[in-house]
């Protein structure tokens, strides 16, 4: 009597058998190139959906995931195609998955409303106050720390430039 391994390796050919491995070792390895990447917790709120044309589709529950997979996209492409060099990957998709449709993630109660991200995107720190220039305070003092010049003069004339754009529409309103 013959196995079942045996009857399933005869009817498909190895070369098939090969791409099947290859696609399920793809559509699971998410997790994996999450916590590669240090963002180990947007492996419960995105997946892979699919690999159309060379195209990594992935979607997202959130679209704070959203931004934190894009500022690690490039890497994960470089990682797809170094896992995976025969299938051919060119693109990375990142997009926001419909309202109630989210498929099965392992550990992840799928009716437990979507998490905000927790991961830290960098953050600019926030603009210092303006100082007034009725005050006897001049608006060029807060550039004292800007040693290139050139630049110097060119945030300066972009801010006088601004303020001005901002007086019309106020004026023509």
């Amino acid at each position: 009597m013959k196995r079942a391994g045996d009857v399933i390796s005869a009817l498909f050919d190895e070369g098939l058998m090969k791409k099947a491995k290859s696609y399920s070792a793809f559509f699971s390895c998410w997790k994996d190139l999450m916590e590669k990447n240090g963002i180990a917790d947007a492996a419960d709120h995105s997946w892979v959906k699919n690999l159309d044309r060379g195209v990594v589709q992935v979607e997202v529950d959130h679209p704070g995931w959203k931004q934190i997979l894009q500022t690690k996209q490039s890497k994960l492409l470089s990682d797809f195609r170094y896992r995976f060099p025969d299938m051919g990957i060119s693109g990375f998709s990142i997009s926001l998955c419909k309202p109630g449709v989210r498929p099965e993630i392992p550990g992840v109660d799928p009716a437990k409303p979507p998490a905000r991200p927790t991961a830290a995107l960098p953050v600019a720190d926030p603009a210092p106050p303006k100082k007034n220039p009725a005050a006897g305070v001049s608006p060029e003092s807060g550039y004292d720390a800007i040693k290139d010049e050139s630049l110097k003069e060119t945030l300066m004339r972009l801010e006088r430039n601004i303020a001005g754009n901002a007086a019309a529409e106020r004026n023509k309103g």
